[in-house]
């Protein structure tokens, strides 16, 4: 009984230190989560209560960590909304994170019934893996030929947030590919990243909600209490990720990532085709 307990708040653990680190990183949590439940033998029932719960908690990560960001964007939107005197700067901040959130909003929406038939897979998820490592390669090429720094748009927020679509595909990391999409649009590492995060709030929050739905039209029982340790792993391994990342791609490239997702799709492939 008490080895059972042990193994269970272990597993518990590294699935709340996987989505804490993977989810803010250019790697693909949805690819991790994947092959960790796979790895650990997780049910149904408690894989969607798990993934609805560290989708939540990272998204109060963001939120924690960005709460001045997050101010800033409410007032805007409150005195726009009253009609007061606004900083014009924060206004575009306003309208590029609003536009940025509808492509993900609205493709998900649309192309969810599609994917979920195929999310599973771990195959499809050493291809995307594979294909988004070739993507973030091509940019950092680009990036090195002409480096630039400019200002974020609300053209740009939307043209970032097409560029977020993509993550909707198993085994593409959605910080891969806002920041590889802000790269691409003249903003710099550091402002495509800080950007990437202010978009991932709402879409963090979002699949959660879908998936405690989806946890809810399931009968079965919850292990809860695994569930909330993932929870706080996850909470307090995403604060320190968001930090870590920040200070990192001031000064650093995406290159150490991209391999990261070769060896792991290399590794869901294994899985998928030989093991």
């Amino acid at each position: 009984m008490l080895y059972s307990l042990c193994m269970e708040l272990l597993d518990s653990i590294i699935l709340g230190l996987v989505q804490g680190v993977t989810e803010f990183l250019p790697i693909s949590s949805s690819a991790h989560l994947a092959l960790i439940q796979e790895w650990l033998k997780i049910d149904v029932v408690n894989a969607l209560a798990t993934t609805a719960m560290l989708h939540f908690a990272t998204a109060l990560a963001i939120m924690f960590y960005f709460w001045s960001d997050i101010l800033v964007i409410l007032r805007a939107m409150l005195r726009k909304l009253g009609r007061l005197p606004v900083n014009e700067k924060d206004v575009v901040l306003l309208y590029a994170v609003v536009l940025g959130i509808i492509p993900a909003v609205a493709f998900g929406i649309l192309l969810e019934p599609l994917l979920a038939q195929h999310v599973a897979s771990i195959g499809l998820v050493a291809a995307m893996l594979l294909l988004s490592s070739v993507f973030m390669m091509y940019v950092e090429w680009r990036y090195y030929l002409r480096p630039s720094h400019e200002a974020i748009t609300a053209q740009k927020g939307l043209l970032v947030g097409l560029f977020q679509v993509l993550s909707l595909l198993p085994g593409f990391s959605r910080p891969g590919s806002t920041i590889a999409g802000g790269m691409m649009l003249g903003l710099s590492r550091y402002e495509a990243a800080r950007f990437s995060f202010l978009l991932a709030m709402s879409v963090t929050l979002g699949v959660g909600t879908k998936k405690l739905i989806d946890l809810i039209q399931v009968d079965g029982t919850v292990a809860w209490f695994s569930v909330l340790v993932s929870s706080v792993v996850a909470f307090v391994t995403a604060l320190i990720t968001i930090h870590f990342f920040l200070n990192f791609i001031k000064h650093r490239t995406l290159w150490p990532f991209i391999w990261c997702n070769v060896v792991l799709a290399a590794l869901a492939g294994y899985v998928a085709f030989i093991a």
